[in-house]
């Protein structure tokens, strides 16, 4: 179970705090629509990590949502017209793992709104902290970096794909059916209608089908790095382009460094272990 509340103000920017018991069978779902094996979760075991994005839902009624199913934008994004939400990218530092099955609480600070005119047309950023914190220890910080975009004209083209290394020394082939995406919209409570909706995804926001989600990228990712090279104590990844359900992937990773690579080659994700 989780609850929100205000939590006051920090650097001028206003808090709030989520708190979550963690219960080991959302823990046991996600693993079970990412198709790992393992005994189930028990209370007080380790959460593997980023697997808290399964927990600390904000549920907010139909009414406070915006078009795409995210939360309504803020009136400086509504007025405008960055209709387009994108997860750029973000940065973890695991401190400590938390566990299942005990009470933790998320403190989320947004960072300031930024405004700059690309190649696309004007886009506004913003960066969320969020501080996760177990028996008063924070335990994770997450930074979320999150962009804002405006709807694509008739005459929109898509950025040229940026072919993706091929010298990785580990890698594993990973498949997006759309089951995978509605599990993994349903487990984290993200609305975004991308995610699930081909038709809105098609015809509104211009992808050419279901979008995979950037997190659910990261999240292999860390699995990976995890499995490779031990505990993670620091993760950094970027969105380079959108990956398509049906297109097939490749998890890769040389060193420190990690990727995953589209069917076609290009580039859609890079990570480091900093």
């Amino acid at each position: 179970m989780s609850a929100a509340r205000q939590a006051g103000m920090r650097d001028g920017m206003q808090v709030s705090e989520t708190s979550d018991d963690l219960d080991p069978a959302r823990a046991d779902a996600l693993r079970a629509a990412l198709n790992l094996d393992g005994p189930p979760f028990r209370a007080g075991d380790p959460l593997p990590p980023f697997f808290h994005q399964v927990y600390f839902w904000n549920p907010l009624p139909p009414a406070r949502l915006g078009r795409d199913g995210h939360p309504a934008r803020p009136p400086a994004l509504a007025d405008a017209g960055l209709t387009r939400r994108m997860w750029a990218g973000g940065r973890l530092d695991f401190a400590h793992s938390l566990e299942c099955g005990r009470r933790a609480q998320r403190r989320t600070i947004p960072g300031p709104l930024s405004f700059k005119t690309g190649r696309s047309g004007p886009l506004a950023f913003q960066t969320l902290t969020h501080e996760i914190v177990q028996d008063g220890i924070i335990r994770v910080t997450e930074r979320q970096d999150l962009v804002f975009r405006a709807e694509p004209g008739p005459d929109a083209r898509p950025p040229e794909p940026i072919p993706a290394r091929r010298d990785e020394t580990q890698s594993a082939e990973q498949d997006f059916s759309s089951t995978l995406l509605f599990r993994y919209s349903a487990l984290t409570f993200n609305g975004h209608r991308i995610h699930y909706d081909a038709d809105y995804a098609r015809q509104v926001e211009g992808y050419d089908g279901l979008v995979v989600h950037g997190p659910l990228l990261a999240q292999l990712l860390m699995l990976m790095a995890d499995a490779l090279a031990g505990p993670l104590r620091r993760f950094t990844f970027r969105a380079a382009a959108p990956l398509i359900a049906g297109e097939g992937a490749t998890l890769c990773r040389a060193g420190r460094d990690l990727w995953v690579r589209a069917a076609d080659g290009r580039e859609i994700m890079t990570a480091s272990l900093d």
